[in-house]
């Protein structure tokens, strides 16, 4: 039962601390609109998504004047691409990417329509999954993704590349670099934004609603309504309450604010679902920073005691807020999902670009609190020259993290074209900007070009 108390805090946490539902992400199956008619299945494709979304803006605006609670995105997620395009291309000649990439367009570009015509901020699937390997139209889309993020505005990227299960897949890896370098390539005159909406992933999850990430995953039912939350700002204010109690008082403080959270978001995936009457999938509780001031992951973590967000204890401080977001997450909800946890985008949190700016966070810092956080290398510039070797190096660190571990890792680098490092890229709005980061000027490309399969871990042995 709800007391004075508990509303008057809610209304401080949605005024004064940075609380909001992050997204509503609509999962839609494009299964069904499979055909060897690549016009035909775009057609399917669009008029799908516009049945199934077409209110799914309005809603969201709904339950935002209904309940005051600010609802930021309202996105898609679809059907991974590379499985939906594979029976229009298999008349092409293997290896053709020009005449595929042409195909693969059309796909893109009824996305972005489909998008447009429903209000969405991003639509996301533009994906392939190759984490064993690659089967028919995973290496054409792979192929033609710089030119599908350069050509559309709204349409996000994604490949996995790895898993726990089945090892990592190093062709796929160095391929990839390719593909991040070239999509900074073909948009260098728009501050290389193609890279910022293309992640690779290690165990990447099906149901995830955030961007750049999200797709439909093919076990997930025909329509979902996942809701992601956000509230760095909020576990910020409950930290500073206590600015002297020991490790584990904080860490329940934390978890106790993270089941608040969480409770709010599913409200507000519950009332969606039940004006679109679609299922509900699942909350994500991820403390997704924004570059507001106070809404920043940096700031949480220094108020653990660390004098710069990146100086030794950060790994330790991120591993507490994580375990504990969590733990309070799934007792607020049964169907916690997605990635929850913290999440630490350089670009998008202002603690972080300080503590860049600062020298106190280096690259190699960010790839060791990647073992204990939510995700992985998000949203980091990179000098412009950095060779594609390198940037399949990172990928393969950081899925080697996501396998050996059983969790999701990530990378999206953003090679700053004709930037070098200590230069500023520019995104606004809640991609905010990133300072270009040193990189390691040793080369990795004899380790890359060994190409092959990354073996699966020991423990990855279960049945």
């Amino acid at each position: 039962m709800l007391n004075t108390h508990d509303i008057l805090e809610t209304i401080q946490m949605l005024d004064d601390e940075c609380l909001d539902i992050r997204t509503i992400t609509m999962g839609i199956s494009l299964l069904d609109c499979i055909n060897g008619d690549v016009d035909r299945a775009c057609l399917n494709i669009y008029d799908k998504i516009c049945n199934k979304a077409g209110r799914l803006v309005e809603t969201g605006e709904r339950i935002q004047l209904e309940y005051g609670i600010p609802i930021v995105n309202k996105r898609i997620s679809v059907t991974p691409i590379a499985i939906i395009a594979a029976a229009a291309l298999r008349d092409i000649e293997r290896n053709n990417f020009d005449k595929s990439t042409e195909f693969l367009l059309k796909y893109a570009k009824t996305l972005q329509k489909a998008a447009d015509t429903c209000g969405v901020n991003f639509l996301g699937g533009y994906s392939a999954l190759v984490h064993k390997g690659f089967s028919a139209g995973d290496l054409e889309l792979i192929h033609s993704i710089p030119y599908a993020l350069a050509e559309t505005s709204n349409i996000c990227s994604s490949v996995n590349i790895g898993s726990t299960k089945s090892g990592i897949n190093m062709d796929a890896i160095a391929l990839m670099g390719d593909v991040i370098k070239k999509s900074a390539e073909l948009t260098k005159d728009n501050q290389c934004i193609g890279a910022a909406k293309l992640v690779v992933f290690c165990n990447a999850p099906e149901d995830n609603p955030f961007m750049a990430g999200a797709f439909h995953g093919v076990g997930e039912g025909d329509c979902v309504l996942n809701v992601g939350v956000s509230g760095p700002g909020v576990v910020k204010a409950a930290i500073e309450k206590y600015p002297t109690a020991k490790i584990d008082v904080l860490a329940d403080v934390i978890k106790k604010t993270a089941f608040k959270i969480t409770r709010m978001g599913q409200l507000v995936a519950t009332k969606a679902s039940e004006y679109l009457d679609i299922p509900f999938g699942i909350v994500d509780l991820s403390l997704a920073p924004t570059p507001a001031v106070g809404d920043s992951v940096a700031d949480i973590l220094e108020l653990f005691g660390l004098e710069k967000c990146g100086t030794h204890g950060t790994t330790a401080a991120l591993a507490i807020l994580n375990d504990a977001v969590k733990k309070g997450g799934v007792m607020a909800s049964s169907h916690v999902g997605g990635l929850s946890g913290a999440f630490i985008p350089v670009s998008e949190d202002s603690g972080m670009i300080s503590a860049v700016e600062h020298k106190a966070l280096s690259l190699e810092k960010l790839e060791a609190m990647t073992a204990v956080c939510s995700v992985g290398l998000d949203m980091i510039a990179i000098p412009g020259d950095t060779p594609s070797s390198t940037i399949s190096a990172i990928i393969a660190d950081e899925a080697a993290i996501g396998m050996v571990n059983n969790k999701t890792t990530a990378v999206r680098l953003i090679p700053a074209i004709g930037f070098k490092e200590g230069d500023t890229l520019e995104f606004g709005g809640l991609l905010g900007y990133a300072p270009v980061m040193s990189v390691n000027r040793f080369s990795s490309e004899n380790f890359i070009n060994r190409r092959g399969r990354i073996p699966s871990p020991m423990h990855s042995v279960k049945n």
